[in-house]
């Protein structure tokens, strides 16, 4: 185990810091590959002497990816956007990644992929991430997928961009789409899923997994527990119509504009895991509600901070 080593591409993001942390812990190396890997370097702390290498490699541009897979024994790619050229980093990205996986001699693969992913999907997102799962597979047929739902965790884009909005809105929060459902998972059970298949992938080759929260829940519901946990239960939540919604997504381009369009477009199907997919169940895994966790970072976001409880005692 000690002497396997792990290539992350996109290892210094939001979930590929929480995977380097479990897989350190485990005793593997591993090697964060990113096109700035200055970025990445608040990972060295977490491992020891010599157990953390960087290297900078883009899989956009294959000519990057042989030096970091060289004496590689298995590979992540995290990597994903949420605007811009979607086909060029999902798609082709992500085929570079596999073939250069392939030729090394990586047999282990794990693609980060996405619920929703599916070549008739409505968004250019969900159907670039299901031509990505493909393209892995067709170099190597091994490859473990993994398709969390949303991931919150304390520097994520999700909650806290959600909170920020609940916070300074004075009236009222408007919501689009808020019976949209998903099934929010926290990024350190996902990290654990990942870092699980890593410790012992011959009993997981080829498989996929669905990984959502044990809580399925509605936009409407996730912004009615933000506004619990800052301290805001009583502002009421509007519901943004949706001829309204879908225009203010068309010009998405605009400063202050709140989606994409291609974000309102993943906005009509629900996000969760189907009934027939394997998930945190088939690895052992009990994943944590959201109310088990995110008061810890969402308290940032009351009035008083983490004083707002004593303050309303002392009132």
């Amino acid at each position: 185990m000690q002497d396997r080593l792990v290539t992350m591409f996109g290892g210094g993001g939001f979930l590929g810091r929480y995977v380097a942390q479990d897989l350190l812990k485990a005793g593997l190396r591993i090697r964060i590959a990113e096109r700035n890997p200055g970025d990445a370097f608040f990972i060295k702390p977490m491992g020891g002497l010599g157990q953390t290498q960087f290297v900078s490699a883009d899989i956009t541009k294959p000519e990057t990816l042989p030096r970091a897979l060289e004496g590689a024994d298995a590979a992540i790619n995290f990597v994903g956007i949420l605007k811009g050229d979607f086909r060029k980093v999902h798609a082709d990205g992500a085929r570079n990644a596999a073939e250069a996986a392939k030729a090394a001699g990586v047999r282990d693969f794990v693609q980060i992929s996405s619920i929703g992913a599916s070549p008739d999907a409505q968004s250019l997102y969900s159907r670039t991430k299901a031509m990505g799962e493909e393209a892995v597979r067709a170099a190597l047929p091994d490859a473990i997928i993994m398709r969390p739902s949303v991931v919150f965790g304390p520097e994520d884009g999700f909650l806290n961009r959600f909170a920020s909005l609940a916070r300074m809105a004075p009236l009222m929060v408007p919501v689009m789409r808020p019976n949209t459902k998903f099934q929010p998972v926290y990024v350190a059970d996902v990290a654990d899923a990942v870092a699980k298949v890593l410790q012992n992938p011959a009993e997981y080759r080829g498989r996929t997994f669905e990984l959502g929260g044990p809580q399925v829940m509605s936009m409407r519901e996730i912004n009615g527990f933000i506004l619990k946990a800052i301290g805001k239960p009583d502002k009421p939540i509007f519901q943004v119509p949706d001829a309204l919604g879908s225009t203010m997504a068309r010009f998405g381009f605009l400063p202050g504009a709140p989606i994409s369009w291609d974000q309102w477009l993943s906005l009509q199907s629900d996000n969760v895991v189907a009934d027939d997919a394997e998930g945190f169940e088939a690895l052992g895994i009990t994943p944590r509600p959201l109310a088990a966790v995110a008061d810890k970072w969402l308290v940032q976001y009351k009035s008083q901070g983490r004083f707002a409880n004593q303050a309303l005692d002392d009132a």
